[in-house]
Protein backbone atom coordinates (compact mmCIF):
# COMPACT_ATOMS: atom_id res chain seq x y z
CA UNK A 1 0.00 0.00 0.00
CA UNK A 2 1.33 3.44 -0.84
CA UNK A 3 2.20 5.85 1.77
CA UNK A 4 0.82 8.42 0.16
CA UNK A 5 -2.26 8.94 -1.50
CA UNK A 6 -2.81 9.36 -5.53
CA UNK A 7 -2.47 12.66 -6.44
CA UNK A 8 -4.63 15.16 -8.18
CA UNK A 9 -3.57 16.53 -11.75
CA UNK A 10 -3.61 20.16 -10.02
CA UNK A 11 -1.53 19.31 -7.23
CA UNK A 12 0.56 17.13 -9.23
CA UNK A 13 1.99 20.11 -11.13
CA UNK A 14 2.33 22.39 -8.38
CA UNK A 15 4.30 20.00 -6.79
CA UNK A 16 6.66 19.27 -10.09
CA UNK A 17 6.60 23.28 -10.45
CA UNK A 18 7.60 23.97 -6.92
CA UNK A 19 11.88 22.67 -7.06
CA UNK A 20 12.72 26.61 -6.95
CA UNK A 21 10.99 29.36 -5.10
CA UNK A 22 8.28 30.60 -7.28
CA UNK A 23 4.91 33.37 -6.78
CA UNK A 24 1.72 32.41 -8.04
CA UNK A 25 1.43 34.08 -11.17
CA UNK A 26 5.13 32.14 -11.99
CA UNK A 27 3.51 28.30 -10.59
CA UNK A 28 0.73 28.86 -13.31
CA UNK A 29 2.84 30.34 -16.04
CA UNK A 30 4.74 27.41 -15.67
CA UNK A 31 2.03 24.83 -15.02
CA UNK A 32 0.94 25.76 -19.08
CA UNK A 33 4.62 25.88 -19.98
CA UNK A 34 4.88 22.56 -18.70
CA UNK A 35 1.32 21.37 -20.34
CA UNK A 36 1.20 23.13 -23.74
CA UNK A 37 -1.24 25.50 -22.98
CA UNK A 38 -3.80 22.15 -21.93
CA UNK A 39 -3.94 23.33 -18.16
CA UNK A 40 -4.79 26.86 -17.90
CA UNK A 41 -5.10 27.36 -13.85
CA UNK A 42 -7.10 29.68 -12.30
CA UNK A 43 -5.54 32.03 -9.47
CA UNK A 44 -9.09 30.48 -6.83
CA UNK A 45 -7.50 26.82 -8.20
CA UNK A 46 -4.26 27.69 -7.25
CA UNK A 47 -4.16 29.61 -4.15
CA UNK A 48 -6.49 27.27 -2.43
CA UNK A 49 -4.41 24.09 -3.69
CA UNK A 50 -1.21 26.47 -1.95
CA UNK A 51 -3.01 26.63 0.85
CA UNK A 52 -4.11 23.23 1.51
CA UNK A 53 -0.36 21.85 0.66
CA UNK A 54 0.95 24.07 3.43
CA UNK A 55 -1.08 23.16 5.54
CA UNK A 56 0.04 19.07 4.64
CA UNK A 57 3.59 20.79 5.04
CA UNK A 58 4.31 19.45 1.17
CA UNK A 59 5.17 23.40 0.53
CA UNK A 60 5.96 25.91 2.81
CA UNK A 61 6.54 30.17 2.08
CA UNK A 62 9.72 31.37 1.73
CA UNK A 63 11.17 35.41 1.66
CA UNK A 64 10.36 37.10 -1.08
CA UNK A 65 12.35 40.66 -1.79
CA UNK A 66 9.13 41.88 -2.73
CA UNK A 67 6.14 41.81 -0.09
CA UNK A 68 3.35 41.87 -2.19
CA UNK A 69 4.32 38.28 -3.78
CA UNK A 70 4.56 35.52 -1.70
CA UNK A 71 7.01 33.13 -2.86
CA UNK A 72 6.78 28.65 -2.27
CA UNK A 73 9.22 26.10 -2.50
CA UNK A 74 8.42 22.41 -2.03
CA UNK A 75 9.37 20.77 1.53
CA UNK A 76 12.08 17.55 1.83
CA UNK A 77 7.90 15.48 2.80
CA UNK A 78 6.74 17.49 -0.73
CA UNK A 79 9.54 16.02 -2.91
CA UNK A 80 8.75 12.36 -1.36
CA UNK A 81 5.43 12.84 -2.10
CA UNK A 82 6.25 13.66 -6.33
CA UNK A 83 8.69 11.16 -6.15
CA UNK A 84 6.02 8.74 -5.01
CA UNK A 85 3.29 10.02 -7.37
CA UNK A 86 6.06 9.70 -10.56
CA UNK A 87 6.93 6.24 -9.89
CA UNK A 88 2.94 5.49 -9.45
CA UNK A 89 2.27 6.68 -12.45
CA UNK A 90 5.15 5.13 -14.38
CA UNK A 91 3.45 1.88 -13.45
CA UNK A 92 0.50 2.65 -14.40
CA UNK A 93 2.21 3.51 -17.71
CA UNK A 94 4.21 -0.15 -18.00
CA UNK A 95 0.83 -1.79 -17.13
CA UNK A 96 -0.74 -0.54 -19.38
CA UNK A 97 1.96 -0.99 -22.34
CA UNK A 98 2.17 -4.47 -21.22
CA UNK A 99 -2.03 -5.15 -21.48
CA UNK A 100 -2.32 -3.92 -25.24
CA UNK A 101 0.85 -5.74 -25.76
CA UNK A 102 -0.73 -9.02 -24.75
CA UNK A 103 -4.46 -7.99 -26.52
CA UNK A 104 -2.10 -7.25 -29.56
CA UNK A 105 -0.87 -11.28 -29.36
Amino acid sequence: MNKYPALTETVFYILLSLSRPLHGYAIMQNIKALTNGRINMGAGTLYGALSALTEKEYITEVRSDDPSKRLYIRTELGTEVIENEIKRLNELTQNAVLYFKREEM
